[in-house]
């Protein structure tokens, strides 16, 4: 039994697959709370599966690209519940969750992007030919990204919804789904990394400088 958790946008998304089937799924009704509903939401899914902790056999957690706050819970938790369930922790990349659940459903074709809010009025994405990314991930003002790409490209992911005047009507899901998550590490059909986070940036709050000293 695999327990997969993604916490790379605002929503919290888990889900308990037995590798051939999604057993219970839920996302966080309420955005930005991922400390708070992370933890709950494991258990209500666990629970939901009929289940128990000690069932599980593997973890598998979406590393982003996404904010640092809400990958940081997300990675944190995967790699203590791992420890101490001593079971394995697979890492995938957030934008490849959302291209494989696209490509299953057949919206894109051999050429299409994934573009996910990375604040700040930019866009993190990638690139996929032919079932593979083949770009990214990579962060980028909306307007730079629109102005390489050929017309007609199929965009998923939250970025073309918030970004629909430059980057087209957005196709397939919005936003990482841990069923999803659950079935692609199971299966293996993308690449499993290490349960590290990808910033691609610095984190929004940063500690201050020291003051300078005054000679």
């Amino acid at each position: 039994m695999l327990l997969a958790f993604d916490t790379s946008s605002p929503q919290v998304a888990v889900a308990v697959t037995d590798g051939d089937e999604v057993r219970a799924e839920r996302n966080s009704a309420q955005t930005m709370k991922h400390g708070e509903l992370l933890a709950p939401l494991i258990a209500d899914v666990v629970a939901d599966a009929g289940l128990i902790m000690q069932d599980l056999t593997a973890i598998a957690v979406g590393v982003g690209p996404g904010p640092f706050t809400g990958l940081r819970v997300g990675l944190v938790t995967a790699r203590t519940l791992a420890h101490v369930l001593e079971v394995p922790v697979y890492g995938v990349c957030s934008l490849d969750i959302l291209a494989a659940e696209a490509m299953s459903s057949g919206v894109v074709g051999e050429e299409f992007l994934v573009a996910t809010d990375a604040r700040r009025k930019e866009v993190y994405w990638g690139a996929w030919s032919a079932g593979r990314r083949v770009e990214g991930p990579e962060v980028e003002r909306p307007a730079d990204l629109a102005a390489r790409l050929a017309p007609g490209t199929p965009v998923v992911g939250e970025g073309a919804e918030l970004y629909s005047d430059l980057l087209g009507t957005r196709v397939g899901p919005a936003r990482p789904s841990a069923g999803w998550l659950g079935r692609i590490a199971a299966a293996e059909v993308v690449e499993l990394l290490d349960p590290e986070p990808l910033y691609l940036r610095r984190p929004d709050a940063v500690a201050a400088h020291a003051p300078k000293r005054v000679s």
